[in-house]
């Protein structure tokens, strides 16, 4: 064995990763090395595309995950600023923090299922099986998450709960700016929807326990993800 084939036997395999990814990854290391120091103007988002040779809705995404993290601040007619350079221990996801989230959801989400399993319609059902067809064929990430809130609304309706479904509606833009920012992160797109498609079939089949255990399940592995993005340890 050559030298050469003694170095590509330790190598692993590339991983590919978004172009929304590495813009964000580009612009977090710049932050966190100190390139772009606090009170920073970021470039426009036409001057950043052209710089990366990304589009528009790329360069969107990842500063939105810059400031999911505390990094930055977009304000209306002025820009976006670096305000902090280090991630913060919390996301940032509009009215709710990350965390207060993941504290309300399984009490929320796991009974929603459960009920739904035995409480949905089959026009319910066929809603949310639409969703998910969606979901699986959809690449742009904006779209994807925006749809993601869309199943998981779609699921506390049919439970036949008011309650839970005005909760849901109401947090329902801040699940989908968390689940843009774990994705983008941690690409967790693919399990998500693996773990969509349990939920759904337990419901179909109607059994609540199966259902509100799929639920908790998806919702553990989220939390798992923001663990890992905050730096935290996983419990």
């Amino acid at each position: 064995m050559n030298l050469s084939d003694s170095w590509t036997a330790g190598q692993g395999p590339i991983v590919r990763v978004s172009a929304a990814e590495a813009v964000f990854k580009a612009i977090r290391t710049a932050i966190e090395d100190g390139a772009l120091q606090l009170g920073t103007k970021l470039s426009s988002e036409t001057a950043l595309a052209q710089q990366y040779g990304v589009s528009r809705s790329v360069i969107r995404e990842a500063l939105r995950s810059c400031t999911a993290l505390g990094l930055t601040e977009t304000l209306t007619g002025k820009g976006t600023f670096v305000i902090a350079n280090s991630a913060s221990s919390d996301l940032i996801l509009g009215k709710f923090s990350a965390r207060s989230l993941m504290e309300a959801r399984p009490h929320i989400e796991v009974p929603a299922a459960e009920f739904a399993a035995t409480r949905r319609t089959a026009e319910q059902l066929e809603e949310m099986r639409g969703i998910l067809a969606l979901m699986a064929e959809e690449d742009d990430p904006e779209i994807w998450v925006s749809l993601d809130a869309s199943f998981h609304a779609a699921i506390a309706k049919a439970s036949g709960n008011g309650v839970f479904e005005r909760v849901i509606n109401d947090i329902r833009d801040a699940m989908a700016k968390q689940s843009e920012t774990i994705n983008l992160i941690t690409g967790r797109k693919s399990t998500s929807d693996a773990e969509h498609i349990l939920i759904l079939d337990a419901i179909a089949h109607g059994n609540s326990a199966d259902a509100g255990r799929a639920m908790a399940i998806h919702l553990t592995a989220v939390d798992a993800a923001l663990s890992t993005i905050m730096g935290a340890e996983q419990s």
